[in-house]
């Protein structure tokens, strides 16, 4: 008569059989916050103390930061960055507080369509802006945009 010998589940060799998501779920949310930091400050800086402070802030400051493809990456990133951390904490925060399975599933579900939609939606804003589209009326325009 033989046996299967089962390895434990913290052994080595069950550790190497799957990928550990918790884990890479932790080590993203400390690389993603060191980012953010440096972004959010970047950003902030930039927005809010460069130039002339908070008064500069309009349509045309913002269209012109984003006709610079460097901003517009920046912009992305903080973005996507963004959500997926705080999609991240929240789906943390529902496996840690919801007991029940089909609660926890329909929540999660609802984090990750939410975060897909929201960064779908957000690097469209970020890609396809145009404070001057051809054919638009003159007097829908921006004062800054050429007489077309």
């Amino acid at each position: 008569m033989t046996t299967e010998t089962v390895a434990p589940p913290r052994s080595p060799e069950a550790a190497r059989r799957t990928t550990n998501w918790e884990k890479w779920g932790w080590i993203y949310m400390r690389a993603s916050g060191v980012l953010l930091v440096v972004l959010i400050f970047g950003h902030l800086f930039v927005n809010m103390v460069a130039g002339e402070g908070v008064k500069q802030i309009d349509f045309a400051f913002v269209a012109g930061k984003w006709a610079n493809p460097f901003w517009r990456v920046w912009d992305t990133l903080m973005l996507w960055l963004a959500l997926i951390h705080g999609s991240n904490g929240m789906r943390t925060i529902v496996n840690d507080y919801v007991a029940k399975p089909a609660v926890r599933k329909t929540l999660l579900v609802a984090i990750l369509v939410a975060c897909v939609l929201l960064i779908v939606l957000g690097t469209l804003v970020c890609w396809t802006f145009d404070p001057c589209p051809a054919g638009a009326a003159a007097a829908d325009l921006p004062s800054f945009c050429p007489a077309q």
